[in-house]
């Protein structure tokens, strides 16, 4: 049993969150949870709740599975897009920076 859930376009650095992601990969389940709890970064609650509705997604498509026996099989992020903006420079010019949006992904299996 296998279940998914991603969270996408999330306004943090792919670097940032996957400080956060690094935590819970090959976790139980609720010990997971419990670890993001604990986690002081911006991320973590939204981590959480990519965990959290994976594990429902478990639940909804199999009413046989034990959510005991979920762990985090994947847990990663990737870039998204990013999007370009200017601040005012001296002298009339502009700098360039830029805003990074990242892709969270988790999916959890049941151990046999």
């Amino acid at each position: 049993m296998e279940a998914r859930a991603e969270a996408r376009y999330v306004r943090i650095s792919a670097q940032k969150a996957r400080l956060v992601v690094d935590l819970i990969r090959g976790r139980k389940a609720g010990e997971a949870i419990t670890i993001l709890r604990q986690t002081n970064k911006r991320i973590a609650p939204t981590v959480e709740k990519v965990l959290r509705s994976a594990i429902a997604n478990a639940e909804d498509r199999s009413s046989d599975v034990d959510v005991d026996k979920l762990y985090v099989s994947e847990a990663y992020v990737n870039e998204g897009p990013r999007m370009k903006r200017i601040r005012p420079a001296p002298m009339g010019r502009a700098y360039r920076y830029q805003r990074r949006i990242a892709h969270i992904a988790v999916t959890v299996k049941e151990k046999e």
